[in-house]
């Protein structure tokens, strides 16, 4: 697991990586920006505030900390959808680099790729309400964010990894007979995701964090790239 933490962290910034990087980044960046605008356009719509400069200026003061928080916690939802739209270019990316002599992986028809992300982004957006929702509550919010996201994203990144080559039943059973190993992955994307900044690169870590993985446990090795 290590190996393949590694592998993805030193390759999501390199030159084949970087066309998929930037669209990510990008689409992450406005759905973020759309969301601080649409909390605050409800605080402007809902909130009524005196006319009181002081008692405006802690109003504001305290949203804008409120608003920055909550787009913390909208990053996992927001990896959860990047991770359908590009989880087969990087996927691809990565099997070309390290494994060509596996056949290559087919991704997912479009109809199966959006009901699957859409579905899943919903998961992801409700499990961390709760987490918000908690967050007066000092050390539960922090367990629930890395139990649930680290479970919802370790089971979501290895099952689009794996079903490039089994299929959505057969990616769901690998992940079955290794559960333990998958939800400690997971645990180390929640840990990547709690960084903030470097989180916004979660979709392209996380791809090719399982795409390593699923390899190792499938029996095949990454070949030595700088060999001639």
């Amino acid at each position: 697991m290590l190996q393949a933490a590694t592998l993805a962290l030193s390759e999501i910034l390199t030159p084949p990586f970087r066309a998929v990087l930037w669209k990510s980044l990008g689409l992450t960046l406005a759905l973020l920006a759309l969301a601080w605008l649409g909390l605050q356009a409800l605080v402007t719509h809902f909130v009524t505030v005196p006319d009181y400069p002081w008692l405006a200026t802690s109003v504001a003061i305290v949203s804008g900390f409120g608003f920055i928080v909550g787009l913390g916690f909208l990053v996992a939802p927001v990896s959860a959808l990047m991770a359908g739209l590009f989880s087969d270019d990087i996927s691809a990316l990565v099997e070309a680099k390290h494994y060509p002599q596996d056949p290559p992986g087919r991704g997912l028809s479009f109809g199966a790729s959006l009901l699957g992300t859409l579905g899943f982004t919903a998961t992801v957006i409700a499990v961390n309400i709760v987490c918000l929702a908690l967050l007066l509550v000092p050390g539960v919010n922090l367990v629930a964010f890395f139990i649930g996201n680290g479970y919802l994203l370790g089971r979501e990144f290895f099952e689009a990894a794996a079903a490039r080559f089994r299929g959505v039943e057969g990616a769901r059973a690998l992940r079955r007979e290794n559960s333990l190993t998958v939800l400690l992955a997971g645990f180390v994307i929640a840990l990547f995701l709690a960084i903030p900044i470097v989180n916004l690169l979660t979709p392209l870590f996380a791809t090719a964090f399982m795409t390593h993985l699923n390899k190792r446990l499938t029996g095949s090795r990454p070949v030595d790239v700088a060999a001639p």
